[in-house]
């Protein structure tokens, strides 16, 4: 489990929060969401539990340890962190890029090679093909794939996904989502994922968690936040996007 307790950020000594006062639990194999605008919190909160960013208050666990009183780069190595921009090596091979952080930890070159080879199958990118090729030589879709290759490379128990599809097009965000979810099924990874998109924290999360203002406005189940809005920013959060499923649904059943 990660649990954030009482978690805020300040630049400016406590006149305004980027995230403010914020109580999390994630349970272990769970996707949670956190969906809102730009500015309301979500990628500051996600920056912090990998030690990014400092907190100002409050504390983070995993698994019952304080990640504020561990070494910051030997805690990212325990999470696997895919964010929008990929962020790949443009002079390293991709088999190089999806190895970097085994490579930190030692392995041996056959070892690298191996996930390299298992990691790119388990993306939909035949190794024979893609493995030598450098980044530039890729879609945006494929990088980003290769982006969770590589976070998946050191086996993390966790992901922090940070609106990781946003740049992409429609179709290949359809895609990767689906990818994802496959992913998660087969190595029972807990994920942490953020988005701006409503219709994307439908499809990803088992609970998803709407943010305003640096705070969690309500977070639950799809069904809930449609049915059982907490607040009447959560209920016009939902209200439009209720009425398209609804008639999506007629149109489809006709």
């Amino acid at each position: 489990m990660i649990k954030l307790e009482n978690l805020s950020k300040t630049y400016d000594g406590g006149a305004t929060y980027v995230v403010n006062n914020l109580c999390l639990a994630i349970e272990s194999g769970e996707t949670v969401v956190l969906l809102g605008s730009s500015g309301s919190g979500k990628s500051t909160t996600l920056k912090m539990i990998n030690r990014l960013i400092e907190p100002s208050s409050g504390r983070i666990t995993m698994d019952d340890k304080d990640l504020l009183q561990m070494d910051p780069v030997q805690l990212r190595r325990q999470f696997g962190y895919v964010f929008q921009e990929v962020g790949l090596f443009p002079h390293m091979t991709i088999a190089e890029n999806i190895c970097i952080v085994p490579r930190l930890l030692g392995w041996s070159k056959e070892r690298q090679h191996e996930k390299a080879i298992e990691l790119l199958n388990l993306v939909g990118l035949t190794p024979e093909q893609y493995r030598d090729r450098l980044p530039s030589e890729l879609s945006g879709g494929q990088q980003q794939r290769v982006g969770v290759a590589r976070a998946l490379a050191a086996d993390p128990a966790y992901l922090l996904m940070d609106e990781p599809f946003g740049a992409l097009d429609a179709v290949t965000r359809d895609d990767l989502q689906n990818e994802i979810k496959k992913i998660r099924r087969a190595l029972k990874k807990t994920i942490l994922f953020v988005t701006h998109d409503i219709f994307e924290a439908l499809t990803m999360g088992d609970r998803i968690g709407v943010m305003n203002d640096g705070k969690i406005e309500q977070i639950g189940p799809a069904k809930e936040l449609f049915h059982n809005p907490a607040s009447e920013f959560v209920r016009q959060l939902f209200e439009k996007p209720a009425k398209q499923l609804t008639e999506y649904g007629s149109v489809s059943g006709q």
